[in-house]
């Protein structure tokens, strides 16, 4: 039977672990408080301040693909993304502590978090031109391509099929609240000119783009955080992702989606409707996600992204002459 470890018992082993293989005296450690199930801490030591991050048990289902997200953190980080310097030793990235909890050691990087839809003009476009950059050193070449998309996206008919089945439960259930939501979502799926998803362009990403994997300094972009995700995909999915988390407060903010697009499209060739187009595949993707039976017991994420993917269904129709060009 698996022992269960304390949160206090794994701070504990993964400094000892930490210290034993880099020879690194730990002076002080704080927990981090973000993300689901994964434990970090910023730890003061000797010689400088970095984070340990260990990985859940529950979410470490494919340590190939993470160990391949962390090979790739690595090129970013030496051709010049700001992102976290993660600490190798003997080519290893991934460690293990004596009572089988995994870990990584990288780098600390200063900076703040930003609220959603509070970023400013320059902040937002920083991250443009730095999400631009990343999206063309993964794709410049070095990875391979004929690999399928981790997104699929479904047929109209399936959606329409997820929605009307979701209505009948929520009715069953006397979640009547839910109700109006779904007809929302329903009346966007039909509205959607799907044959839009035919022409995206497919690459590699980082695919968890949001406000709480970004650090700031004044107005620039610090570090891109947390490439656990990264894998062959929509890059355009995080564009989208970065907009709508940057820059929708209780409406979409014009200026700064315009401002991401400029700095994005400084790295990038970018055709027009690109980011329409973006925030399109975004609701298709995520609305089922967010939009479920769960929601009127959401934490403040999932009720964040419930609410962008509302405004995303209650825009689609009328997002080209919103956006423009973009």
């Amino acid at each position: 039977m698996e022992v269960m470890l304390s949160e206090e018992m794994i701070r504990e082993d993964l400094i000892q672990t930490f210290r034993r293989l880099f020879g690194i005296n730990v002076l002080a450690s704080t927990p981090i408080k973000r993300g689901w199930l994964n434990l970090k801490w910023k730890v003061t030591t000797d010689s400088g301040q970095f984070l340990l991050k260990q990985y859940n048990k529950r979410r470490l289902n494919h340590p190939e693909a993470l160990l391949f997200a962390f090979t790739q953190q690595v090129r970013l980080h030496n051709q010049g993304l700001a992102c976290p310097k993660l600490l190798a030793l003997d080519e290893s990235i991934l460690f293990e502590t004596s009572s089988g909890e995994s870990f990584m050691v990288m780098e600390f990087c200063q900076g703040e978090l930003i609220s959603p839809g509070k970023t400013n003009v320059h902040q937002i476009y920083d991250l443009g031109r730095a999400t631009g950059k990343m999206h063309r050193l993964l794709n410049d070449g070095t990875l391979p391509t004929n690999k399928s998309p981790q997104f699929t996206p479904t047929s109209r008919e399936e959606r329409l099929a997820h929605w009307n089945s979701f209505w009948d439960q929520s009715k069953q259930a006397d979640k009547t609240q839910f109700l109006a939501d779904i007809e929302i979502q329903r009346k966007a799926t039909e509205d959607m000119n799907i044959e839009i998803l035919e022409f995206l362009q497919l690459g590699w990403a980082h695919r968890d783009l949001w406000v709480d994997n970004l650090l700031f300094n004044d107005d620039r972009l610090s570090a891109i955080l947390d490439f656990d995700r990264l894998r062959y995909d929509y890059p355009q999915l995080d564009v989208a992702r970065a907009v709508i988390s940057c820059a929708l407060d209780d409406d979409l903010d014009v200026s700064l989606a315009a401002a991401f697009m400029e700095g994005y499209s400084e790295e990038r060739t970018v055709e027009k409707g690109y980011l329409t187009n973006s925030l399109a595949l975004l609701w298709y993707m995520e609305s089922t996600w967010w939009i479920n039976a769960n929601m009127d017991q959401h934490s403040v994420p999932p009720a964040r992204f419930a609410k962008e993917m509302r405004w995303l269904a209650e825009n689609q129709k009328n997002m080209a002459s919103l956006l423009g060009n973009m």
